[in-house]
């Protein structure tokens, strides 16, 4: 499953995010790309939430300008330790998020894959996949059906104890794993949230 679109949803949080989002619908095209250009240089090199307030400004300046094809238009340079992704041209930043066995690495630009699982760099991708293998089951609690809530008698202590794992899990993606593709990847963008289980960044403490 793709990475959902961030903002996309109704609820008030994402609401606020839309509303800060028309903030850069002022900037005209060059604005918009030199603030881009500026703040991958802010994020290069480091391992960001994909809660981040920075991370979230990057990503709503992002849509726009994929919408407006402003890298098409090379209207400002990214710093050299961006490639251009084979989706949209745009500078190379990765999302890792808890599909990475499907989905590969997802580009903040255009939503797609940027690099799918098997390209990733063979000495990170064995922890990758045995991360999202172990992830997988306790995900998938939140989307259990009657019948297998029936089952264990007792659901709001198996979310609870999934969410509980999840946290976990989530830790050691941001603590271990993340920096680890630092090492190949100009920046790297985790995912520091599991909504289905109720798990929220503040939850996922170091």
């Amino acid at each position: 499953m793709l990475w959902a679109m961030a903002f996309e949803n109704d609820s008030p949080l994402d609401s606020l995010w839309k509303e800060y989002g028309r903030a850069f619908k002022d900037f005209d095209d060059l604005s918009l790309a030199r603030w881009l250009a500026q703040t991958l240089g802010q994020l290069e090199g480091k391992v960001w939430r994909l809660s981040h307030p920075l991370v979230g400004a990057y990503r709503l300046a992002a849509m726009l300008a994929h919408e407006r094809q402003v890298w098409f238009k090379r209207m400002a340079t990214p710093p050299a330790a961006y490639g251009e992704s084979t989706c949209c041209r745009a500078p190379f930043l990765p999302l890792l998020t808890r599909d990475v066995k499907e989905s590969g690495l997802i580009c903040q630009h255009c939503n797609e894959t940027l690099l799918p699982f098997d390209e990733i760099n063979a000495e990170v991708r064995g922890e990758l996949e045995a991360w999202a293998r172990d992830y997988a089951p306790v995900h998938a609690v939140a989307h259990w059906d009657d019948h297998q809530r029936r089952r264990t008698r007792d659901y709001e202590h198996a979310f609870e104890n999934a969410a509980e794992s999840a946290e976990r899990l989530l830790v050691y993606e941001g603590q271990t794993l993340a920096p680890k593709l630092l090492n190949f990847y100009p920046a790297i963008i985790w995912e520091d949230q599991d909504e289905c289980l109720e798990v929220r960044p503040e939850d996922v403490g170091w």
